[in-house]
């Protein structure tokens, strides 16, 4: 880079040819902008001058091209295509390099047996193929939840068997996209982008991939998380998971993804839970059903209602507030037992969630309480770590112990004597753990259990941790998966 010397995110200034870094390292090539406004400011321009002041660079790794002034993404080119020719001499510096890398890796695998990745742990050598997926500007909140996901066996290998769809044909067919935020959404599917990323990672051809075709859908369809801004990854994967779910409801260019489940799926139609129509692998695999009883108080009248869920918002307890370390000695230690217990016990609801009686016709006091009618064979539990008082939106930062293991929800059942008790059992597939003291702010990290092994999630950095790492991390969403399920997937 021209200033601080940084390999990443580089970013070629189209109008003098200096190379700065991108907003999100050092943001040299902004300042690079900001810098050669300054001239302007001291001389008279005429409306019509200044509005045509723009300055455009080029990301010299996806070769998009974005102006500063508008703070846009730039799809056009100039009669010349003078954008077009950069791009094809960026590409060619690309291919020239990676041919004289690929030479020197050959060279370097016939000294050497090892034909992987490998990463020192403990002192010891482990071969990994784990991938990263590169940040794009605060999308450690997406990264998080992708890697959980792509953790998940059945949901994940579901994704990747689907064929692929042609998005594109004529003119451009064949040729690399460049995205910006004024194109139409006509042409965009979540589920292939969302395919496309899960078949990049844990295939040990790169060290990091870069997910931002699926994160240009994403700002497409899902308008909320458009922008640069930390976002929260619950909200994301419900977004996500829901938008996913209806696409695969309709299918994509007359390709019913609906009907590939039906026809490749093991699953049986008494697992499917169905959210807003037709079950698809989403309700499949997350869907499970809630039993919400509300009884009044004044008449007794008690009123039943089957609600279907994809994950369970758990509130940490109030007593456990102040505890924010495993080791911390004052008072017990928050279990996941806790959260579950305070999420199904009675409740009377308060003055601001009266009960409209029907018996009685008026809003009555009334108590209510959960019950579990079905259980998901992947059970996602999000716990309330964020909560608002007064102004400020504040983090409750008590760590919460949790199984990895023999999770046992018949407890939590409606009718638990109907269970077979070993298919309420679940051992843990991911976590996304929130460090930080605010939802707008932090960094997103995941830890997940792939082939017998945990691994820790940092955007692009992927490492190997123990079990033990792993438990005392302060969870935000957990990923347990049906312990017969895995142990059945193991068998194929």
């Amino acid at each position: 880079m021209t200033v601080c010397r940084s390999n990443k995110s580089p970013w070629v200034c189209l109008t003098c040819s200096s190379v700065h870094c991108g907003r999100y390292v050092n943001g040299h090539a902004k300042k690079h902008y900001e810098d050669a406004q300054i001239p302007l400011t001291n001389h008279k321009k005429s409306e019509k001058q200044e509005k045509i002041q723009h300055t455009v660079c080029m990301d010299c790794s996806s070769y998009s091209t974005y102006c500063y002034r508008c703070d846009d993404f730039v799809v056009n080119d100039t009669k010349l295509g003078l954008v077009q020719k950069v791009r094809e001499h960026l590409q060619n510096l690309e291919n020239s390099a990676y041919t004289a890398d690929r030479h020197r890796k050959r060279k370097l695998l016939e000294n050497s047996s090892l034909n992987s990745k490998l990463l020192k742990v403990n002192g010891s050598t482990a071969a990994i193929c784990a991938t990263g997926l590169r940040n794009l500007g605060n999308t450690c909140f997406m990264n998080a939840i992708l890697q959980s996901l792509s953790n998940i066996e059945q949901f994940c290998c579901y994704f990747k068997e689907l064929p692929a769809v042609e998005l594109r044909n004529g003119k451009t067919a064949g040729r690399r996209t460049y995205h910006t935020r004024s194109q139409g959404d006509t042409s965009v599917s979540l589920v292939e982008e969302f395919r496309k990323t899960l078949c990049a990672l844990w295939q040990g051809s790169q060290t990091a991939f870069s997910p931002e075709s699926l994160f240009y859908v994403i700002w497409k369809i899902m308008p909320n998380f458009r922008g640069y801004q930390q976002q929260d990854a619950h909200e994301f994967m419900r977004y996500l998971l829901d938008h996913l779910h209806l696409e695969l409801q309709g299918g994509f260019n007359g390709v019913s993804r609906s009907a590939v489940l039906q026809e490749n799926s093991t699953l049986s139609a008494s697992s499917k839970c169905c959210v807003n129509g037709a079950s698809t692998v989403v309700t499949a695999i997350f869907g499970g059903i809630l039993q919400n009883e509300v009884n009044c108080l004044i008449c007794g009248t008690e009123s039943r209602k089957f609600d279907p869920f994809l994950d369970l918002s758990l509130d940490i307890p109030s007593q456990f507030r102040s505890k924010r370390s495993k080791n911390q000695e004052n008072g017990p230690v928050c279990s996941l037992r806790d959260c579950l217990r305070s999420f199904t016990d009675l409740e009377e609801l308060d003055e601001t969630e009266l009960y409209m009686c029907h018996k009685c016709k008026k809003k009555q006091k009334s108590t209510k309480k959960f019950w579990i009618q079905k259980l998901p064979k992947v059970l996602c539990l999000h716990l309330k770590r964020f909560h608002w008082t007064a102004y400020l939106r504040n983090k409750v930062d008590t760590y919460v112990e949790f199984p990895l293991r023999g999770l046992d929800m018949k407890c939590y059942l409606l009718e638990p004597e109907n269970s077979d008790p070993e298919n309420c059992l679940y051992d843990l597939a991911a976590v996304v753990v929130h460090h930080g003291s605010g939802v707008g702010s932090g960094h997103y990290t995941a830890y997940a259990t792939h082939e017998g092994r945990w691994f820790h999630f940092n955007d692009s950095t992927v490492t190997l941790t123990d079990e033990e790492t792993v438990g005392k991390a302060k969870a935000y969403i957990l990923f347990y998966v049906e312990h017969q399920a895995r142990a059945g997937s193991e068998k194929l």
